[in-house]
Order: structure tokens, then C-alpha cells, then sequence
């Protein structure tokens, strides 16, 4: 398959999954109990008149169907609509959010790549001892969800060390990376068990593959075998899991930015589906959507490159 019909074909599915999310988006919130006009009340009684006002006011008595086409062409123009909660335009909430979740986000997948697949290729190349040892870390760092993580890491090392904030994001990039170390590493913990896993059962495997048996029989230095013929073929199955990697990056960041108080769009989520604050959530939610299906074609697109053996749009199962 070309490249062009490639990305054609890609970019028509993303929209028509888009289209159908922001459906299921802005559906889902008005499934559940309660209204924006209860919220917006804030348990006070109000008259007929002033309940209808607020109706009014924020369309809620037309038919589902006519509110989500002009909430979907209002979205498609970048207005998200006014926060219930916060009492101004969603898409400022998210201009002022975004950036620090995003590079919480970033911060973290540099940590997950980096020790995942380190751990991952000693593992498979030393054996003994060291596979072991990091099978049963890799055990411990899988089982420990990202919000035990979280106070773990913030007890010991802001609370009774002292050596990082125990919460907030700083101001300034510096001060920022600083005070987002310890998230990101909560962030990371679970899923450089699951990378480091999956990457010692794919250098494990093309440890049996004719080839490598082929270039050590011809004399290739076995530093060079296990770079050129094993890690570099491992990461095709490597990367089928990048989709998996950042959207669990995505939704667990909403349990740490809680427990270290960072205010991300994390936070702002989970505080948002607290008071129904339905135009907050529905655009976070799209967001997270968006950014998973992006993050998918980058993986398709970057397959054929990592491992030539891939046709463009395919991808190999993980080990």
C-alpha cells in the first residue's frame, strides 16, 4: 500500500472514529443522574421562571439531537463551550492545563522507553541471576497501580527525605521538571514492568531465529548480533505496544496529578466529572481520543521504518 493511501485511508477512519466518539462523548454524560441545572443551583430551590432561565440559557431543553449538532459544530470551530464549574471558555481551561499534563505525559514516557527497554535487553542477553532479578522487579512494578505509586513515592521521598516537592508543578520549565520527577516516575513505574516484559519475550524469541544462528556461525562480534540482529528486530513487537503505553499514561495521570495536586487536565477531569461539569468533561474525553488515535498512526506509520519486514498499515502481534 502506497504511503498517500495510506495516510488517506487512516485519516478518513480517524475522523469517522472521532465522529463517532464525540457522539458517545456527549451522550454519555447526560446518561448520568442528575443535571448541569441542579449543579448550576447548587441544591437552592429555584421558581419555574428562573429554572427555565437557566435552560434557556444553556439550551438544555432542546432535543438531544439538536444540541449535540451545534455543540459538534461549536467543537469543529475550537469553542468547547463554558465551563459549568469554572464560569469561563473551556478551551482557556485547557490552554492554561494542557501543557503541564502534557509534559508529565512526556516525562514519563521518556522513563518508561528508557528503563523499559533496558531492563527488558538485559534480561534477555545476561539470563541467570540478572533475568531473575528483573523479572521479579518487573513483577513488583506491574502490580503496583500508579496511586500507591504515587504516595509511596511522595512519603519517602518529599515527606521524610525531603529531596523533591511533595506537590504542585512549579513555575518555569526548570522548576516544573523538578517538581513533576516523582510523578512521572509513578507515572512510569507499572508500565516499565509491562515494556521491560514485553521486551525480553521478543529479544528472547529472535534470540532462536535462524538468522542470529546464522551471523554468530560466520563469526559477527555477539555485541553486534544482539544490536543488529535481535534488539533491532524485537522492536517492531516493541512497538505494537506504544498505542497501550500512552493511553494508560493518559488515564492514569489523572490518579497522580490527584494525589501530588498537580493541575493538569487530570485533575481538572476528575474534578470536573465530580460537579458534572458536562462541557469540561466531553472535552477532555474527545482530547484523550484524539491524542490515542494520533499516537496509533505515528506507531503504523513508523513500523515499515523499525522493521522493514512490516508492510505500511500492519502491524505484528506482542509477544
Amino acid at each position: 500500500m502506497s504511503f498517500v493511501r495510506f495516510g488517506v485511508r487512516r485519516v478518513t477512519e480517524m475522523a469517522v472514529t472521532l465522529l463517532a466518539a464525540s457522539f458517545v462523548v456527549f451522550g454519555a454524560m447526560y446518561l448520568a443522574p442528575g443535571s448541569p441545572a441542579s449543579f448550576l443551583l447548587s441544591g437552592r430551590s429555584a421558581s419555574p421562571e428562573a429554572l427555565a432561565a437557566i435552560n434557556a440559557q444553556y439550551h438544555l431543553d432542546d432535543p438531544f439531537l439538536v444540541r449535540y449538532l451545534r455543540w459538534l459544530g461549536d467543537v469543529l470551530q475550537g469553542d468547547f463551550g463554558r465551563s459549568l464549574t469554572y464560569r469561563t471558555d473551556v478551551s482557556r481551561l485547557l490552554a492554561d492545563r494542557l501543557p503541564t499534563t502534557l509534559l508529565l505525559v512526556a516525562m514519563a514516557l521518556v522513563v518508561v522507553v528508557a528503563v523499559g527497554l533496558l531492563l527488558g535487553r538485559l534480561a534477555a542477553v545476561r539470563g541467570g541471576a540478572a533475568d531473575s532479578a528483573i523479572l521479579v522487579a518487573t513483577t513488583f512494578a506491574v502490580g503496583t497501580p500508579s496511586f500507591v505509586a504515587a504516595v509511596l513515592l511522595q512519603a519517602l521521598f518529599a515527606v521524610d527525605l525531603g529531596w523533591f516537592p511533595s506537590g504542585g508543578a512549579g513555575e518555569g520549565f526548570a522548576d516544573m521538571l523538578w517538581h513533576l520527577t516523582l510523578p512521572s516516575i509513578a507515572l512510569a513505574l507499572y508500565l516499565i514492568g509491562m515494556l521491560a516484559r514485553v521486551t525480553r519475550s521478543a529479544m528472547l524469541e529472535a534470540l532462536d531465529g535462524e538468522h542470529v544462528t546464522v551471523a554468530r556461525s560466520r563469526g559477527v562480534p555477539e555485541r553486534q548480533v544482539i544490536r543488529r540482529h535481535v534488539f533491532r528486530n524485537s522492536l517492531g513487537t516493541v512497538l505494537t505496544t506504544g498505542g497501550l503505553i500512552v493511553s494508560t499514561l493518559l488515564v492514569c495521570t489523572i490518579l497522580v496529578e490527584t494525589a501530588f495536586g498537580i493541575g493538569g487536565i487530570g485533575q481538572l477531569l476528575e474534578l470536573s466529572t465530580t460537579t458534572k461539569d458536562f462541557p469540561t468533561v466531553q472535552a477532555i474525553s474527545l482530547i484523550i481520543v484524539a491524542l490515542f488515535m494520533l499516537v496509533n498512526l505515528v506507531v503504523d506509520l513508523l513500523m515499515p521504518l523499525v522493521d522493514p519486514r512490516i508492510a505500511l498499515g500492519s502491524r505484528r502481534s506482542a509477544a
